[in-house]
């Protein structure tokens, strides 16, 4: 039996593929990458004061196109900073919000997120009533700087696709404010991103990104 040069290039072309997707299956599913940058500054920020006084989350803010995420953004941010400082007391955002309303703040709170948006300041009478009504002296904002999901597939030989790259880059600002005085008393920023190859198409989701960030941040607070 005879081959023809081009039925013998196609077979080695076919078992070429096949071997490098198999040794994609068995040793190179998944190859992650992990960037990040981190930077604080604390100003007034006292550890034993903290750990004392407890900090309560008021209502996160975000870019356009991202406020749906503002809820999932402090869940998931409040349960990384129980794990961090468990003997922490930690005011989740939802308890803050019913704290306001019950108190009948919902309207000068509303008016103190919009001159914050004007002038990146918060109203001290509007803060002091927050930290009264959750019974903590800090109040923690977090900014939504930008979240992105990105996916690219690699091609092999014959158009198999080998693997598929997951990207995520994340970027988050923290600002612990004292309720006492109006003043910022600590203040962060975390750029985030990973990427990972793999066969399956799973992608690094929101939550996973928020809590990798908020463990950058939460190591460096006081």
């Amino acid at each position: 039996m005879t081959y023809s040069v081009h039925s013998l290039l196609r077979c080695l072309m076919l078992a070429t593929a096949v071997l490098s997707f198999g040794a994609a299956l068995t040793g190179c599913s998944t190859i992650k990458q992990l960037h990040s940058t981190t930077q604080t500054l604390s100003i007034s920020l006292e550890p034993q004061v903290l750990r004392t006084s407890g900090i309560a989350f008021i209502t996160p803010s975000s870019v356009t196109g991202q406020e749906e995420d503002k809820q999932a953004l402090a869940l998931a941010f409040t349960e990384a900073l129980k794990k961090a400082r468990p003997a922490l007391r930690v005011v989740p955002l939802p308890a803050t919000l019913s704290a306001i309303n019950r108190a009948n703040l919902a309207g000068e709170y509303r008016q103190m997120f919009e001159d914050y948006r004007l002038t990146g300041i918060f109203s001290r009478d509007t803060l002091l009533k927050v930290s009264n009504v959750t019974g903590v002296r800090y109040l923690a904002q977090l900014k939504l700087g930008g979240f992105r999901q990105e996916s690219k597939n690699r091609w092999g030989t014959l158009g198999i696709r080998m693997l598929e790259t997951k990207t995520t880059s994340l970027r988050l600002y923290l600002q612990i404010w004292d309720g006492e005085n109006g003043s910022v008393a600590w203040e962060g920023a975390q750029e985030l991103s990973s990427s990972h190859e793999t066969l399956k198409e799973d992608a690094i989701s929101f939550k996973t990104a928020v809590e990798q960030s908020a463990a950058e941040l939460l190591a460096r607070l006081p």
